[in-house]
């Protein structure tokens, strides 16, 4: 009897894992198979957006070449400039905004430290572009719209709002012990000390998670760039870039090459992601370290 209970309970798990792994495997497909499209249609010999086969006819690295060779229309090595200078800068400010932030409310106690907190919330649950006409009359006030200084508009805009995010990195922040905090206090550390030489070492894995998010907000914003650089052609981000690609001018010509700039820009995000995933994981889920 209890043999046959055995056998049943294997066959069973058998069962459910089968079709749990059924599932997965259609949904990796669903997800992987607008990822295969995009690579393929990169290295698509035909031009234009209409074509009747799903799988190129032809295949050619042209694609890729003219993004840097033809630039009398779409100079995507600048965009592509203009994009890395505004996303690091924008991620070494709210990088360091963040972890400032949450560091103070987690640690320090002050009287509007919670109705900081609950503003905080509810401005969260706004989408940010709701503000986006407003911000740019602002930045017009002061002469941010026009020429290089657009890229100094963009970094303000998306490093400015960026200690509103702080719920995570607090939580972390929560699980590092207050009695080393105590222990360096009774040794004579500042609170800059501790929170640069201790509490930082200490939270590496929330550290890189908002490095990664800091980062990737100014590599893929459109609706922010698009607003801010309005015809200034020559401070195009690559989201602005690769949007113009698509346009009724431009799509017979530049179709398979925006293809390709999807390609190109997502290798360097897929990479980041792939190489720091175990940090990402455990930063998201709040580890707690000795």
């Amino acid at each position: 009897m209890a043999g046959k209970k055995i056998h049943s309970a294997k066959t069973k798990r058998f069962i459910n894992n089968t079709i749990v792994h059924v599932i997965l495997a259609v949904l990796a497909v669903i997800w992987v198979f607008p990822i295969v499209w995009v690579v393929l249609t990169s290295f698509r010999g035909e031009k234009g957006s209409y074509v009747s086969t799903f799988f190129p006819q032809s295949f050619t690295l042209d694609n890729y070449a003219k993004l840097f060779n033809d630039t009398t229309i779409l100079n995507f090595p600048q965009m592509f400039g203009n994009t890395l200078f505004i996303a690091i800068c924008s991620c070494i400010l709210a990088t360091f905004y963040v972890l400032a932030v949450s560091y103070c409310l987690s640690r320090l106690r002050f009287k509007m430290r919670k109705p900081y907190m609950n503003m905080a919330m509810i401005l969260g649950l706004f989408p940010g572009f709701m503000s986006m006409i407003a911000v740019y009359f602002i930045l017009k006030a002061i002469g941010l719209t026009e020429g290089n200084l657009i890229k100094l508009a963009l970094i303000l805009v998306y490093s400015g709002g960026a200690a509103l995010g702080f719920q995570i990195a607090k939580g972390f922040f929560d699980t590092v012990p207050f009695a080393v905090d105590e222990a360096a206090l009774l040794d004579g550390c500042t609170r800059w000390q501790i929170f640069t030489k201790i509490t930082l070492p200490l939270s590496k894995p929330i550290v890189i998670y908002t490095v990664l998010t800091a980062f990737m907000s100014p590599w893929l914003d459109f609706i922010f760039a698009k607003v801010i650089c309005r015809a200034n052609s020559d401070q195009y981000t690559i989201a602005i870039g690769l949007w113009r690609m698509l346009e009724k001018e431009y799509i017979d010509n530049w179709y398979t090459s925006f293809a390709a700039g999807a390609v190109l820009i997502s290798i360097p995000i897929a990479a980041l992601f792939l190489y720091m995933q175990r940090y990402y994981v455990d930063g998201l889920s709040g580890a707690v370290k000795g």
